[in-house]
């Protein structure tokens, strides 16, 4: 059985016994060099310049991806990207890209083409995949004709439901719209009280059997939210590593007061180490929280004992940190994890190949691939760091790594925690390869080979928007997300937790 060495009850948590204040605490962002602040605002401006490339002037919607030279787009978008959108305006307005009425402008275009489209509307969601001409739900794949059936992912659904919270707090002309469709948004629909950690986040579900498909998932018939009838969810999907993008899910079901507060502590932090086909077998103790035996475990990485995520990438670690100032409300979890997840891919990355930041994104050959540090995974062969997928195992501790592919986004991210590394590497790139075009950085580079992928995501690009919004403006996205529910609920849960051990 698990030692409780540090027991936190629910009673202390909800009752605000941990000193829960109002609204978030965030550190001091701001570059104080005008040459830093400079280059940065160059880059934010030219970002912006390829997020208002890819929006539909029609609609507002935002396509997933455009080729480098910003003229020939794709014809299918997602929540996440529509979201991506949103909060990039407000970046952009606050940045002084764009002025406040031509935000609002784009804002309130966005928010009304998401009231005319087809949705599960008993919990308030969008399907995965839209055609941003006119916003109608993709039935089948615009490439190659495919059978697309209408699914509803828990994260991106969150991440549309956490731009639409800070428009609601960040845009005061907008404001009613964007709450309006945020209240509308039912998170306990992905909630699994069945699972044995319960209240884990299924990965989504259809609204009708999926039998279209050529290869349909497993899938079962559930009724979650008491609409009286059954949707299908992915069976055997559910996301269940905390160091994951999918907790901004677990967040906003809590602040909501849709999902148990313990659900955030049913995730894995590592697997148990008696799971001893592990690549890198955990060091650490059992604590309790809410009821919740949580095993904290490390991978000791470079020096570094670290909260790996599933496969080991930067956007795992930070994108909800873009958010919630994770390091801040929860300083013995978080405020280690952080700081420490970036020093490992700076020195991963400078050892092998120079250059740094690996996370999901283009392929420099074409298409796309999961980027990560392989140590940094608990999937078994992680994500890999070069495009000659060298693993990492305990039989071969260090590797010769070959072509490595690092993403801009990724070292953006960074730059929350490491604001000179990170502007020094993304220095570096701009100047050392043909890494950079009209819409700022292109998506990813391969280090030996110079191979850059010539296109721009709005997944990433929002993602550089963000960080840079919170760079220059001392945590602006971060205070628009908090303010409210979010402070209020999700702090107290988050505040107690110590990952362990120590360094």
């Amino acid at each position: 059985m698990p030692r409780n060495i540090r027991p936190i009850t629910r009673r202390t948590v909800l009752a605000g016994g941990l000193g829960v204040a109002a609204a978030a605490t965030l550190p001091r962002f701001a570059a104080a060099d005008p040459a830093t602040r400079s280059t940065l605002l160059r880059w934010a401006r030219d970002t912006w310049t390829s997020m208002a490339a890819m929006a539909d002037p029609r609609t507002g919607l935002v396509t997933d991806n455009i080729d480098g030279t910003l003229t020939t787009a794709a014809h299918y978008t997602s929540p996440t990207n529509i979201g991506g959108y949103l909060w990039s305006t407000l970046v952009a307005r606050d940045l002084g890209i764009i002025n406040n009425g031509e935000a609002n402008n784009r804002i309130r275009t966005t928010l009304r083409t998401l009231t005319t489209m087809r949705h599960h509307e008993a919990a308030g969601m969008y399907f995965n995949w839209y055609d941003p001409r006119d916003g109608t739900a993709l039935t089948s794949w615009p490439d190659d004709g495919n059978p697309v059936e209408p699914f509803v992912s828990s994260v991106d659904a969150a991440w549309l439901g956490a731009a639409l919270l800070v428009v609601r707090n960040g845009s005061g002309g907008n404001r009613k719209l964007a709450g309006d469709l945020f209240d509308a948004m039912r998170f306990d629909v992905f909630a699994d009280p069945t699972n044995s950690k319960p209240y884990l986040n299924y990965g989504g579900y259809y609204l009708d059997e999926p039998t279209r498909l050529p290869s349909p998932p497993p899938t079962v018939a559930r009724d979650l939210i008491g609409e009286g009838r059954n949707v299908w969810y992915t069976r055997d999907h559910h996301y269940d590593t905390i160091v994951s993008e999918t907790r901004i899910t677990t967040y906003l079901g809590i602040a909501k007061q849709q999902v148990p507060p313990e659900s955030y502590y049913q995730a894995w932090r590592t697997f148990p180490p008696d799971w001893d086909w592990q690549e890198i077998i955990p060091v650490g103790e059992w604590h309790t929280y809410l009821g919740v035996d949580v095993y904290e475990g490390a991978y000791d990485y470079l020096g570094h004992r670290t909260v790996p995520g599933w496969g080991g990438s930067m956007f795992e670690e930070l994108m909800p940190n873009v958010f919630v100032p994770e390091e801040i409300w929860a300083p013995d979890s978080w405020g280690k994890n952080h700081p420490r997840h970036v020093a490992v891919q700076r020195q991963h990355g400078l050892d092998a190949y120079g250059y740094w930041g690996f996370s999901p994104a283009s392929h420099p050959a074409g298409g796309y691939s999961e980027w990560g540090v392989d140590a940094l995974g608990l999937k078994p062969d992680g994500y890999f760091s070069d495009i000659e997928h060298t693993d990492r195992t305990r039989e071969n501790p260090d590797p010769t790594y070959g072509d490595g592919v690092v993403t801009p986004h990724a070292a953006f991210l960074a730059m929350m925690h490491d604001r000179e590394a990170a502007i020094s590497n993304l220095v570096a790139i701009e100047r050392d390869f043909d890494s950079y075009g009209p819409g700022g950085f292109y998506d990813a580079i391969a280090t030996r080979s110079g191979q850059v992928a010539k296109r721009y995501l709005a997944l990433d690009q929002a993602m550089i928007l963000g960080a840079l919004g919170n760079v220059l403006t001392d945590g602006g996205l971060r205070r628009y997300f908090t303010q409210g529910e979010v402070a209020r609920h999700v702090r107290p849960v988050i505040a107690p937790e110590v990952f362990a051990p120590t360094d």
